[in-house]
């Protein structure tokens, strides 16, 4: 039994920094799947996250720096936001852990010589270093049925690397049926606009050929803050005479992430969307509504947090996950994770890294490790407070638990 802090707390460093890790959302892909796998300094400096900060800075026109090459951006950015103002932001300091981790002189300020690095590696081998240095041993891609260079990669060779699992994604069926079913026609199957019985019956077919194809471990959907069901949409009706039988049928879950205000200033690009407050009401109608369902379920807003904790307390066939996209700061992961151990105890998954370039695991899992860590040391020392002890043996179960274990549990329940 461990009584003594010091020595707990170093137990639960060690035992987070073993743990290998699930990441069960994110936006990379094997080498398989040819461009579509984002890496290197310059996506690292030309993230969405990072052009955004780039232009607190910068007065220079939308246009006209989207006209630039990804190298001629990277060193823009590079320039303003790491050598003309100090790398603060957490999007900043990501880089910077990255190029650290890597074993490179990030007080060299050398771009090029960083660029030099990355130009020498073998992507097959720094796939496999990445996974390493980040504790990861396999993650979950995001998978667009619609997106034309993806559904060539499923057709002709599928995917052959084991560490990256899939997830079918459902946004443009669910926020664009308007261009979906247009696509749907042109895919081979007969949809209508008005979604009758033949309709809903090839989108079931749609979406059972693709399950058949990709083997996802879910379903996943970015839906905007006013989503609701039920309502009088093609999305409602959709995810209701189609998603969720299908879900059941599979006895796979339907991930929703909530939250998302498009292109508030579309002249960003992907990085113009923004976040609103969200009404958990469509959360307990799928919940209540659907106890045969699996729901994953993560909300973009801070003032989410609180609502969707207490109502993973009271349904079960919910699952919270990860602390996404504006909410992965430090600040705020530490104050969710907190306050989902004060509730919900250790049955949720604390983080995913959502990361659009492969070595965004890097310095995402580096930060989440150690504020977890915090966390979960504060919460032991308080039950050793009231005279209870843990062991080095249960450490380690809760740990894989919360990196790993939670997520397939409850993805292989019955």
């Amino acid at each position: 039994m461990l009584t003594d802090k010091k020595i707990l707390s170093e137990k639960v460093y060690e035992a987070v920094n073993r743990a290998e890790i699930t990441d069960i959302h994110t936006h990379i892909y094997p080498t398989d799947f040819g461009g579509l796998l984002l890496w290197g300094i310059d996506e690292l400096l030309t993230y969405h996250y990072l052009i955004v900060e780039y232009f607190r800075y910068s007065n220079m026109k939308y246009e006209n720096f989207f006209k630039l090459s990804k190298n001629e951006q990277a060193n823009l950015i590079w320039q303003k936001l790491f050598v003309e103002n100090s790398p603060v932001s957490e999007a900043q300091r990501g880089v910077l852990t990255v190029l650290d981790k890597l074993g490179l002189d990030v007080s060299s300020r050398d771009l090029g010589e960083f660029r030099r690095h990355f130009a020498s590696l073998d992507l097959d081998e720094y796939v496999t270093k990445v996974f390493e240095t980040a504790g990861v041993k396999e993650v979950v891609m995001t998978n667009d049925p619609f997106d034309p260079e993806e559904r060539v990669v499923w057709e002709k060779e599928s995917n052959k690397d084991k560490r990256f699992k899939s997830a079918l994604r459902l946004d443009v069926l669910l926020n664009t049926y308007e261009q979906a079913y247009l696509k749907l026609n042109e895919l081979g199957y007969t949809v209508g606009y008005d979604l009758d019985m033949e309709t809903q019956d090839e989108i079931k077919r749609f979406l059972r050929e693709q399950i058949n194809k990709m083997k996802p471990l879910y379903l996943a959907v970015s839906l905007p803050p006013d989503f609701m069901v039920p309502e009088a949409s093609h999305r409602s009706k959709i995810i209701e005479q189609c998603i969720l039988p299908i879900c059941r049928e599979f006895s796979i879950p339907l991930a929703m992430m909530i939250g998302v205000d498009k292109l508030v200033n579309f002249k960003l690009g992907v990085g113009g969307d923004a976040v609103k407050k969200a009404d958990i009401g469509a959360v307990e109608y799928l919940c209540k509504s659907y106890p045969d369902n699996k729901l994953m379920v993560t909300m973009l807003s801070k003032e989410n947090q609180h609502e969707l904790c207490v109502m993973a307390r009271k349904f079960r066939n919910l699952l919270i996950f990860g602390c996404w996209w504006f909410l992965n700061n430090p600040s705020i992961v530490e104050e969710m994770t907190r306050m989902r151990m004060e509730l919900l105890g250790l049955s949720f998954v604390p983080q995913h890294s959502d990361a659009r370039v492969l070595d965004q695991l890097i310095y995402k899992w580096t930060h989440s490790r150690k504020i977890i860590a915090k966390v979960l040391i504060q919460k032991y020392c308080d039950i050793l407070d009231s005279g209870w002890a843990v062991t080095e043996t249960e450490i380690e179960r809760d740990v894989e638990n919360l990196f790993s274990n939670n997520f397939w549990k409850f993805i292989n329940q019955d």
